[in-house]
């Protein structure tokens, strides 16, 4: 899966990261810094999980130049998971990190010193969608006690959700049987061999187009509002804790730029979106779909503004800490540094 789904702490080492930038390696590192300052940028490299459509908004800013219109020049450097972003932050070998706010949670509460001040996703990547030879019997959560529930790991947040879910349902989440199935959720959901998943798209829609019933669709802010109460914070931006003073006006102008990088991301034609990611994103994947996808969701996922909305950045934390992975006591009003773009 992604760092849209990790969930456990950060560890010391950094892990493997995937270069987006073509100049992979150091004579690479060496060309782009020394590009920026001739032009005057200042040069940051931005890590962040490599989920598809985590990463629309950021793609967006860089191919419609508002990074640079804010001085800067990014590197964005894609990663396996939100861990080994957020590890690479911790680390010091990246000066931003975007991540899922459930990774940025779990880090801060496990000791990690960063602070999260922008915001570029308000709806987690998932829909709870029934199988098709269940799509008649399985319409609402209620109707999940004691089924198989495909999800992609123990733990991860597509696990906590569904279980935040069913408790709010009422149901004993014990009772059900958590299929750990990595990401051939579609295929094993498709088949009949999970009776339900947490599934992402284009799995989603695939799965729809196979008879499949969609019981709760956490990518769409209405459903997401009938059934959460709201926006449910998901990507966004951290610093480290130590850098914040040093770096604030640095930040504000990185915050500006995925702002506009945002309000493009929700209103310019959709072509234009897709034709900003890069290529080797969707290698023998469906452009049209895409399309069609980003069409679908891109207002609901997309925030219009990168201010952190605390009250879903809170409904994230009650969830986790009702599914009973949120163990330690966190202050969001130390992690979330909104007072960055309130300046």
């Amino acid at each position: 899966m992604s760092c849209c789904t990790t969930l456990a702490p950060p560890e010391q080492s950094l892990g493997q990261l995937d270069r987006r930038t073509a100049l992979a390696g150091l004579a690479g590192a060496i060309t782009l810094a020394g590009r920026a300052h001739a032009q005057g940028l200042t040069r940051l490299r931005l890590a962040f999980c490599g989920q598809l459509l985590c990463v629309v908004p950021y793609e967006v800013t860089r191919a419609r130049g508002h990074f640079r219109a804010e001085g800067l020049e990014v590197e964005l450097v894609y990663t396996r998971g939100g861990n080994q972003a957020m590890q690479a932050l911790v680390g010091g070998a990246v000066d931003y990190a975007g991540t899922s706010f459930d990774v940025a949670l779990q880090a801060f509460a496990n000791g990690a010193p960063i602070r999260r001040f922008a915001s570029t996703g308000r709806l987690p990547l998932f829909a709870l969608a029934a199988a098709p030879a269940r799509a008649g019997t399985i319409r609402d959560i209620a109707a999940l006690d004691g089924r198989t529930i495909g999800i992609s790991a123990l733990g991860n947040a597509d696990h906590v959700l569904a279980l935040f879910l069913m408790k709010r349902a009422g149901l004993d989440p014990g009772r059900a049987r958590f299929a750990a199935l990595g990401t051939n959720l579609y295929e094993a959901l498709r088949r009949g061999q999970v009776e339900a998943a947490m599934v992402q798209e284009p799995a989603l829609t695939l799965v729809q187009e196979a008879g499949g019933h969609v019981i709760f669709n956490a990518m769409d802010i209405a459903d997401a509002t009938r059934v959460l109460g709201g926006a449910f914070e998901f990507m966004g931006v951290a610093v480290r804790a130590s850098e914040r003073d040093r770096r604030l006006d640095e930040m504000r102008r990185l915050a500006r730029a995925l702002a506009a990088g945002l309000r493009d991301t929700r209103t310019i034609p959709v072509e234009e979106v897709v034709a900003a990611l890069p290529r080797e994103l969707i290698a023998g994947g469906d452009w049209g779909r895409l399309g069609v996808i980003l069409e679908r969701y891109r207002e609901s996922l997309y925030p219009d503004e990168v201010r952190i909305d605390p009250e879903a950045a809170a409904r994230v934390a009650r969830a986790q800490r009702e599914a009973g992975v949120l163990t330690r006591e966190v202050d969001l009003a130390v992690l979330l540094d909104r007072a960055v773009l309130e300046g």
